[in-house]
C-alpha cells in the first residue's frame, strides 16, 4: 500500500490507517477474538499505520493494538496514540463507561495537558500496549482545553520529540479554527482532523487545510464516512452524521453524490474515502474497523479506482466545492 511522509519527519504512514475507536467498544460491544481478526485482516491488506488512544474504551483499544503488534517487527508498522487523559483507576460498582464505551466503568478519566500529565500518558499508554515506542503522538480533544493545550502540552510534546521519544507530534480534534490556531502558531508535524473534509462536509477548506498546505503540515481525516451516513452505498432515513441522526436533506445530498457515483460504476463509500486524498495537505485517512469482514471491506473500498469525472461531475452538480479537488 502506498506510503506518505508525515510533515518534514521521517515518519511514513500507508495512505489508510487503521482507526482505533471501534477496538474500544465504541456503540456496541466487542470482544478480544473479534478486535483481533479485525486487526489480523487490516494487516493482511498490507495497512501499517494503527492509531488507538487512551479514551477508547478507557485503554481497551491500546491494549489490543498493542498485542496485535508486538508479534510484529517493531519497524514494520506506525503507530500513533493520544494525550490529555489520564486514567485513573476506580471500582467500576457494577457500571458501565458513560462515555460511550461498551466496557466496565474500570477507570476513569481525568484531562491533563500539563507536562508531568503528558509524559505520564506516554508512560502509561506504552505499559498497556507492551510496545517499546510511539511513532506519532497527538494532543486529544483538547477544544475545552485549548489555551492549556497550546501552552503547556505542545511544548510538551516538542520535547518529547526533541528527545527522540516520537518521532512525529500534532493534535486529533475536531475545531478546525482551533487547529489552525495550532498550525499556524507551532511546529506541530500532522493533525488528524475528524469530519470536516468529507464529501458532506467542506469546511476544512476555509482556513485549516491551507494553513497545513502554508507550513507543511499533514493532515490525516478521520471520520471520512461522518459516523455512518457515508458508510454504506444507499443511506436510509435514520442514518446517522456525526454521531446524531441525519437529517432528510443531508440524506437527500447524499444520496444525489451516491448517483452521480453510480454512473461511473463507484459506490458512495469508495468515493468517501478517495475523497479526502485528493487535496495535497491530506497524508492519509483513517477508518474505524470493528471485525475482519469490515476491514477487508474497507480495503477493497479503498483500492477502487475513483475516475477524475466524478468529481467533475459532482461540481458540475453543486454538490462539492470547487476547490475540493487539487491533486498535486
Amino acid at each position: 500500500m502506498e506510503t506518505k511522509r508525515l510533515g518534514r519527519t521521517d515518519v511514513e504512514v500507508t495512505r489508510l490507517g487503521f482507526g482505533g475507536g471501534p477496538l474500544g467498544g465504541l456503540f456496541a460491544p466487542l470482544d478480544d477474538e473479534t478486535a483481533a481478526g479485525a486487526l489480523a485482516a487490516a494487516w493482511d491488506g498490507g495497512i501499517r499505520y494503527y492509531d488507538t488512544s487512551p479514551h477508547y474504551g478507557i485503554g481497551h483499544s491500546e491494549r489490543r493494538i498493542g498485542e496485535f503488534l508486538r508479534s510484529r517487527p517493531r519497524d514494520s508498522f506506525v503507530l500513533s496514540t493520544k494525550v490529555g487523559r489520564l486514567l485513573v483507576p476506580q471500582d467500576p460498582a457494577g457500571k458501565m463507561d458513560p462515555a460511550g464505551f461498551h466496557v466496565p466503568a474500570a477507570h476513569r478519566r481525568v484531562r491533563d495537558f500539563t507536562r508531568d500529565g503528558i509524559r505520564r500518558g506516554v508512560e502509561d499508554s506504552l505499559m498497556r500496549m507492551g510496545l517499546d515506542r510511539i511513532d506519532v503522538l497527538y494532543l486529544h480533544d483538547a477544544e475545552e482545553y485549548f489555551d492549556d493545550a497550546l501552552r503547556d502540552g505542545y511544548p510538551a510534546l516538542a520535547e518529547l520529540r526533541s528527545e527522540g521519544i516520537v518521532g512525529a507530534i500534532g493534535a486529533g480534534m475536531y475545531d478546525t479554527a482551533m487547529l489552525t490556531t495550532l498550525v499556524r502558531e507551532t511546529d506541530v508535524d500532522v493533525i488528524m482532523q475528524s469530519g470536516c473534509h468529507t464529501l458532506l462536509d467542506h469546511s476544512a477548506l476555509d482556513t485549516f487545510l491551507p494553513a497545513c498546505e502554508e507550513r507543511g503540515v499533514s493532515v490525516i481525516a478521520a471520520s471520512v464516512f461522518n459516523s455512518g451516513l457515508l458508510a454504506v452505498p444507499r443511506p436510509a432515513e435514520g442514518a446517522h452524521f456525526d454521531y446524531e441522526t441525519a437529517a432528510p436533506e443531508v440524506v437527500e445530498r447524499a444520496n444525489r453524490i451516491a448517483d452521480v457515483c453510480e454512473a461511473h460504476g463507484v459506490t458512495l463509500p469508495q468515493a468517501a474515502m478517495a475523497f479526502p486524498l485528493q487535496h495535497p495537505a491530506v497524508a492519509g485517512i483513517a477508518v474505524g474497523m470493528r471485525s475482519a469482514e469490515e476491514a477487508r471491506r474497507n480495503v477493497e473500498s479503498f483500492a477502487a479506482e475513483v475516475p477524475a469525472q466524478v468529481w467533475a461531475d459532482l461540481r458540475a452538480a453543486g454538490l462539492i466545492r470547487s476547490t475540493a479537488i487539487r491533486v498535486v
